[in-house]
């Protein structure tokens, strides 16, 4: 047997529910950029969820910062339940994004988790906002 088939894949429907599911989760920097370059932000915002001095350095455009360390029900209190909070990091391997999202999901917003957060953002071509404070490099800072 291969290691490739050594699991079975699912069910077509079961695939169906799994693959849609993860798409509900996240969006990818791809969509992201074509939204936000094409004018097309109704019914989102896209929250910086790494420190201030972070953001500071370097964030997508037209985000705001809400470093999940400081999320409570005062300090979200001003933010809109109608939208869907769209939070980042610094990659994969920083969890700041999904600490953030969990959060605000457990003070009733609706939430998506960028793939791959900043560094992937970056890496394909997409602009930012930056200082000379960015010129060390993207680091987690959550």
């Amino acid at each position: 047997m291969t290691r490739t088939l050594a699991f079975p894949a699912p069910a077509p429907a079961d695939a169906v529910a799994y693959f849609g599911a993860e798409l509900g989760f996240e969006v990818d920097p791809d969509d992201l950029a074509r939204d936000l370059d094409a004018g097309r932000t109704a019914g989102y915002v896209v929250v910086e969820t790494r420190a201030p001095e972070a953001f500071a350095a370097v964030h997508i455009p037209g985000a705001v910062n809400l470093p999940y360390r400081d999320m409570t029900p005062d300090s979200t209190a001003h933010l809109d339940r109608d939208l869907v909070y769209v939070c980042y990091c610094e990659s994969s391997n920083c969890n700041a994004a999904t600490k953030g999202a969990l959060k605000l999901a457990e003070l009733g917003f609706k939430v998506k988790r960028l793939s791959g957060g900043i560094t992937s953002w970056m890496a394909a071509g997409y602009p930012v906002n930056t200082t000379d404070q960015a010129a060390g490099g993207i680091r987690c800072a959550c």
